[in-house]
């Protein structure tokens, strides 16, 4: 299937799906006049893709997981690896919801302090 196809049957943009082959994430087998050509196997690799980066991780986190980015992912029992990775996700969100939280305090005491709104 063409890039556009792929697109379409997995709701992801085609600059998305570039992107993606250039993280080492898909491929894709070129024609003569150059156009890429994904087999069925990239619908279901497509949408493992999103499932990680939705679920939190980052392109950094998924680029060493490319080898196992087929089959039904979400079904799957994690590795020790992936637990570590996911563990090191959730400390990077923990303190991110920290420091915002001290910034949204700070920021509504001054509010408040000034006779502003408090939020």
């Amino acid at each position: 299937m063409r890039i556009g196809e792929l697109a379409k049957a997995t709701g992801v943009t085609t600059r998305a799906l570039r992107f993606y082959e250039e993280q080492g994430l898909l491929t894709a087998a070129r024609s003569h006049n150059g156009y890429r050509h994904y087999d069925e196997s990239a619908i279901e690799r497509v949408a493992n893709i999103r499932y990680l980066l939705d679920s939190g991780l980052t392109m950094e986190d998924i680029r060493p997981l490319g080898s196992c980015l087929q089959g039904d992912l979400p079904a799957r029992q994690l590795s020790s690896s992936a637990v570590e990775l996911v563990n090191r996700r959730l400390a990077v969100l923990d303190e991110r919801i920290e420091t915002l939280t001290r910034v949204r305090e700070q920021l509504s005491s001054r509010a408040a302090a000034r006779g502003g709104v408090v939020i």
